[in-house]
């Protein structure tokens, strides 16, 4: 830890003295997240349902997060670079190659006017869908919904985005190579895009809208995906916050067909803040994927489940975290697994210390 605040100081007082400025332009920063998970339907093989990706192993400690990440920025051109480690990366970069699978982030950017804030940015960055990433210290309950964990984390491609000045109103157009990828799917030569659209009227709302729209598999049989986030962070009074979201995505059933599957996943999280440091947060979800487009379970019904949670936080610092969560899915379909029967509830406790520095 000495040496590495030994080198972020020697490279800020580098960067600084040589171009004359008092603000740095490069900056170093990491996180790091440990957590033990207990699921109380006890995987034989220690690893949580399929559908979870972050926080996904059973009776271990763990290391769920750790990134380093280096940033460049002198107002007209900036880069970033994160290498990171974990189960999250384990689960969640499974399809990526070789050294691409510890890649948090890896971008650069060029501001394109001089009066605009508009930029064009292309590499590796955070997905641009749903309002919980995988940095949990940043969300407001300690696992994510069942839909942010179905949705891209990542993506890759290049991105052209616009800020008003005062902040209030931003629009980014993406070119991507698929969902959730780095590398484009063999066989795929159609890419992908999105938008995304955030307004915040007022200092304590934030509205925002994202779309995908896609192909998935291979020429021969791939199918168009759109999918649609919507959602609100309404913070009521200078304690208490809401978040209303809601996901909905089409897949065609099959190439050349005018017939669609869809996904539908409400969610609602309150938060209540009990001092500076001490906070309790709350989430309903619904998640309802019936012809497996993201979640296949075989059963009639398909995947059709309500999810509750609730976490406790404590902050002894500003930029670290103690949390404990309780977390109970419900499914109208027997998809669980408990001593090897098939059940319809999965219950889980979660304990995490999260540091970012």
């Amino acid at each position: 830890m000495k040496k590495l605040l030994l080198l972020s100081a020697v490279l800020s007082t580098v960067a600084g003295y040589s171009y004359g400025q008092t603000e740095p332009k490069i900056k170093v920063s990491g996180y790091l997240e440990t957590y033990y998970g207990y699921d109380l339907n006890k995987p034989s093989d220690n690893n949580r349902p399929g559908f979870i990706y972050s926080h996904n192993r059973h009776n271990e400690v763990n290391l769920n997060l750790g990134f380093i990440k280096g940033a460049y920025d002198d107002g007209n051109i900036r880069a970033n670079v994160a290498l990171m480690a974990g189960t999250y990366t384990n689960a969640n970069m499974a399809a990526e190659p070789g050294v691409l699978k510890n890649i948090y982030e890896a971008n650069t950017g060029l501001k394109l006017s001089k009066t605009l804030n508009l930029w064009l940015d292309a590499g590796i960055f955070a997905s641009h869908i749903d309002f919980e990433s995988a940095v949990s210290k940043d969300c407001w309950v300690l696992t994510r919904n069942i839909s942010s964990e179905n949705t891209p984390y990542y993506e890759s491609g290049a991105k052209l985005s616009y800020a008003s000045k005062d902040g209030s109103f931003a629009a980014t157009l993406l070119y991507l190579n698929g969902w959730q990828r780095i590398n484009r799917l063999n066989g795929n030569s159609k890419p992908a895009g999105g938008l995304q659209l955030t307004w915040k009227p007022t200092a304590k709302i934030t509205l925002n809208y994202s779309n995908y729209l896609g192909t998935e598999g291979s020429d021969a049989l791939r199918v168009n995906r759109f999918y649609h986030d919507v959602y609100g962070i309404f913070e009521l009074t200078d304690d208490f916050g809401l978040t209303l979201g809601l996901d909905y995505g089409t897949q065609q059933e099959a190439k050349g067909s005018k017939k669609h599957n869809e996904v539908f996943a409400p969610v609602a999280i309150a938060r209540y803040n009990i001092s500076d440091q001490w906070k309790v947060a709350g989430r309903v979800e619904h998640y309802q994927d019936k012809n497996g487009i993201f979640i296949v379970t075989g059963t009639s019904n398909g995947f059709k489940t309500t999810g509750y949670s609730l976490n406790v936080d404590y902050a002894p610092i500003s930029n670290a975290v103690v949390r404990l969560e309780g977390k109970l899915y419900d499914s109208k379909d027997k998809i669980f697994i408990k001593n090897e029967n098939i059940v319809n509830t999965n219950a889980a406790v979660t304990a995490s210390i999260a540091v970012s520095f």
